[in-house]
């Protein structure tokens, strides 16, 4: 008699990316990742003890994959900015996986690249050591916001988008004056959730390290 084949870890983790893409964390599971699979749930538990350790482990891979085209270079903001760029582009090609890192975070080798390099950077920058922690969890915290933020903008069809648009139209151009003074007067300069998602990006990382520059002795 034919043994049930064995799944790698690595096969595992490409089917539950695959399966990410398409919905979100709340609705993936154990038991439809081992439908997909072909297989037992009580499997892929020899792999990972539960739900969350395996979605940190999908996670992680992002992490890997962004820092693997990722090259420290230039001054510490500069290293920041980039480092927070091949971020945002690598869970922007994955957007269901942007919030599975937000929620769950990632305690891998990934995770520990990101780390080190966030943390040597802030170190590069002058920070006294006692301050270093804070403040590089205020900037993970921003930069995964951030992220998953836009992934939720990006991962909506166009036929979605084009209505957002539509009521966004309606609900700002449309705003009665005497209620919404500020909106009616600001009406045809305020943009879209949508729009200019990179620059905005850029400009609010570049904002706060500007404010961690200010607080270097």
């Amino acid at each position: 008699m034919t043994g049930r084949r064995r799944w790698s870890t690595d096969e595992i983790l490409d089917t539950a990316e695959d399966l990410l893409r398409t919905s979100d964390a709340e609705s993936f599971s154990v038991r439809k990742l081992a439908a997909a699979l072909g297989t037992d749930p009580s499997s892929l538990y020899r792999h990972f003890r539960n739900k969350t350790e395996l979605l940190r482990a999908v996670a992680d891979r992002i992490l890997l994959a962004a820092m693997d085209g990722y090259r420290p270079e230039g001054t510490w903001k500069q290293r920041i900015t980039a480092l927070a760029l091949c971020l945002r582009e690598a869970f922007g090609e994955q957007p269901q996986l942007a919030t599975v890192w937000g929620r769950y975070a990632s305690g891998g080798t990934g995770s520990r690249l990101v780390m080190e390099e966030l943390l040597q950077a802030l170190r590069a920058a002058g920070v006294p050591d006692e301050q270093i922690p804070v403040l590089y969890h205020r900037l993970v915290v921003l930069i995964a916001a951030l992220i998953a933020a836009e992934a939720g903008v990006s991962s909506i069809t166009a036929e979605e988008y084009e209505q957002g648009l539509e009521q966004f139209r309606v609900a700002v151009l449309g705003a009665d004056p005497e209620r919404f003074p500020a909106l009616a007067f600001f009406a045809r300069e305020v943009r879209p959730l949508g729009a200019d998602r990179r620059a905005a990006f850029e400009e609010i990382v570049d904002g706060h390290l500007a404010q961690i520059e200010a607080q270097i002795p």
